[in-house]
């Protein structure tokens, strides 16, 4: 049965995929359409290859990616519960510093999510990688590899979130630690004997091997840590791994640059950003928060990236690519299917006032629409009086830009230069002219599609406005401090007046 759905997929793969988006630098979209449908697929195809392309986006597909845990072993050592005087001391340790005493504690940590429950429906119906609900969190990706079964994280660990106890595809993940986690990796995982990981966690001679693996991938890897909690730190992470490696058109190891790396300003620039949400994908035609991959698949960008980050061998991840065609395309064609939250899946309808909505509207076009986009609001449309509370709250139409601008409204340029110190480098490397994907350097920031704005909380690329009020404030006045929290209770952790985090709280949580 197994074999028979697979051929099934692939059958369906092969006749889907007859269409090829325009990933050019000259793709235009026609104001009031949008490229949900990426590959303009049949209503059934549809649905079928975006499931697909959500499991992918949930368990990390690269096979031979750098950058594995030992996963068993990992087990084995907070599940027994021994004698061992070191174990107990690393334990002790690792549980001091970070809170971290299990499996599920280590992804709590990191930011991850639960799986929704089987009776979610919508978009909140998330699919479930095995066919059932899974014992592990949303991106904790464990991948059968010749070493035995390796984990890393996926596109879910950033792109993935809890708003109010539901997770979401697609939207921003507030306290996400991934980039931390790198950052410790580099400072701990050197310095584990092989035999004592070995004797501590029961690990086979394959699983050292990982192990081994590992440390090695990571002298290609260089990190900084991100200033706030909800921060990504992948720029500088490419460009300091490219830094680690040879000048050569597949950037190879080089044990002269992993001792003594080129200089770069984002060692020390801060160049940090938030993930951005997926649902924009469908209006734009370059991008990241700056508008700098103006050409290319962003999937592909993602897997390059992240895959640089990870100390991966390009001419590995290049067949790789070649070789996961299909799994890239039904990636993409899930990612830019992905729809944002709505208020009304959370709040009751009567908690907007229509009349304030409706002169907001006029505010809006006179002072936001130009660079943000046109919103056409159901309650503008001829049968508005016959239409419910929740329907006629809706967007039915959004009219973004042909091609997607970069205004530089002086905001920091510490992002422009930092891509201006490695986009050569990389524009230079033979997978990415395959990948098609091109970057320049942008002095500004992508004024984004507004869709789903109430629930992307903190605003503006580098999280730095707490609410949709500050927002609108003049900048001298703006909250100049605020937590960083999860999105956990409707009331306790969100203002839904001013829309987005409730300023009086003044206490650390834990998870902050």
């Amino acid at each position: 049965m197994k074999k028979l759905i697979l051929l099934s997929l692939f059958m369906t793969s092969q006749m889907a995929f007859s269409y090829e988006p325009d990933w050019s630098r000259n793709t235009q979209i026609k104001p009031g359409d949008n490229r949900e449908n990426i590959y303009n697929l049949s209503e059934e195809e549809f649905q079928e290859i975006t499931q697909e392309g959500y499991k992918h986006a949930l368990v990390y597909p690269v096979t031979v990616s750098g950058l594995f845990i030992p996963y068993e072993p990992m087990v084995n050592f907070f599940k027994e519960k021994d004698n061992n005087l070191m174990k107990l001391i690393l334990s002790k340790i690792g549980e001091k510093t970070t809170g971290i005493d299990s499996v599920e504690s280590l992804y709590q940590w990191l930011g991850l999510n639960k799986y929704n429950d089987e009776d979610a429906i919508g978009i909140y119906r998330i699919p479930y990688p095995e066919g059932y609900k899974p014992d592990y969190y949303m991106g904790a990706s464990i991948v059968e590899t010749k070493w035995g079964k390796g984990l890393t994280f996926s596109c879910a660990t950033c792109h993935s979130a809890n708003l109010f106890g539901t997770s979401v595809m697609g939207l921003t993940n507030k306290v996400v630690k991934a980039n931390r986690l790198f950052d410790m990796a580099k400072k701990f995982v050197p310095f584990v004997p092989p035999k004592m990981f070995q004797n501590l966690t029961g690990a086979t001679d394959e699983e050292v091997e990982m192990l081994l693996r590992t440390k090695q991938n990571l002298k290609s890897v260089g990190v900084v840590k991100p200033q706030v909690l909800g921060l990504d730190t992948s720029l500088p992470q490419v460009a300091l791994s490219l830094a680690r490696r040879g000048k050569d058109e597949y950037a190879s190891k080089s044990k002269f640059y992993q001792t003594f790396p080129r200089q770069n300003i984002l060692s020390h620039e801060v160049a940090d950003s938030k993930p951005a949400v997926w649902w924009n994908l469908k209006y734009k035609t370059r991008w990241l928060s700056d508008g700098s991959i103006v050409a290319g698949n962003p999937i592909f960008t993602n897997f390059l990236w992240n895959e640089l980050g990870r100390g991966t061998d390009l001419r590995e991840l290049e067949q790789w690519m070649k070789d996961s065609q299909d799994t890239i395309r039904e990636l993409t064609a899930a990612a830019f299917s992905t729809k944002p939250p709505a208020w009304t899946d959370f709040f009751p309808a009567d908690s907007i006032n229509l009349a304030a909505a409706k002169r907001g509207e006029q505010i809006f076009k006179n002072r936001c629409q130009k660079c943000h986009g046109q919103y056409t609001k159901a309650w503008s449309t001829p049968n508005a009086e016959e239409l419910s509370q929740v329907d006629i709250l809706k967007t039915v139409n959004v009219k973004y830009h042909k091609v997607t601008p970069v205004k530089d409204v002086g905001t920091d340029p510490g992002r422009y230069e930092g891509t201006k110190a490695f986009a050569s480098a990389l524009n230079e490397l033979k997978i990415s002219k395959w990948m098609k994907t091109v970057v320049e350097p942008q002095k500004g920031y992508v004024p984004p599609p507004l869709d789903g704005i109430w629930s992307r909380y903190p605003y503006l690329h580098n999280n730095s406005i707490p609410t949709l009020c500050d927002l609108m404030t003049p900048p001298n006045k703006r909250t100049k401090t605020f937590y960083q929290i999860p999105a956990e209770s409707k009331t306790e952790d969100f203002d839904s007046e001013c829309v987005g985090f409730r300023l009086e709280i003044r206490f650390l949580r834990k998870d902050a």
